[in-house]
């Protein structure tokens, strides 16, 4: 059975989206890339193109899932406070078109995919270009994107697993 997790690093600036395909341990790449606000656009304006483009990407891909990474606190309040209403938008834009929701911090993101959570960025477009066996290096936003959604399908498959091991299934989507 393979599931199609949608990543999503959010930035009022850039929004990063990456959706892969997970076939048991399998995960292959299908699509990556970043929504780009208009430079210097009004917060309103900038949450529009992100729930539109969110929205597209949704509709195109078809996603079963979705991942969001958290906010992290910046020094600079007002930039935290931009990247939560960033983050909101996506959120919005998920939960509008009904898809489930998880969320990771940024550590829990780079222990899952990297090994360890102090990874810098270059490590994680390292082992996303890895993992799935890409021809080249998405840009920065995009292989966030794409490891959120990696951390997302190792996390979940540990908790089916350890499930498993407790003696339940999953049948049809529910646990039994």
């Amino acid at each position: 059975m393979s599931r199609r997790i949608l990543g999503i690093d959010p930035g009022s600036r850039i929004t990063g989206f990456g959706v892969i395909d997970v076939v048991g341990q399998a995960r292959h790449y299908v699509a990556s890339g970043c929504i780009r606000t208009p430079e210097g656009a009004p917060l309103t304006v900038r949450i529009k193109v992100i729930i539109e483009h969110l929205f597209e990407v949704i509709e195109t891909y078809q996603p079963h899932e979705a991942a969001v990474e958290q906010v992290f606190v910046n020094v600079n309040p007002a930039a935290t406070l931009m990247l939560g209403q960033a983050r909101g938008a996506a959120l919005s834009a998920l939960v509008l078109r009904n898809l489930p929701v998880a969320e990771y911090t940024a550590l829990q993101v780079k222990q899952s995919v990297v090994g360890h959570g102090k990874a810098q960025k270059e490590q994680v477009q390292s082992m996303v270009v890895r993992l799935l066996s890409l021809s080249g290096t998405p840009q920065a936003d995009a292989a966030d994107a794409l490891a959120v959604a990696l951390a997302h399908a190792n996390h979940s498959h540990a908790v089916l697993a350890s499930l498993a091991e407790g003696g339940v299934r999953v049948k049809g989507g529910r646990l039994v």
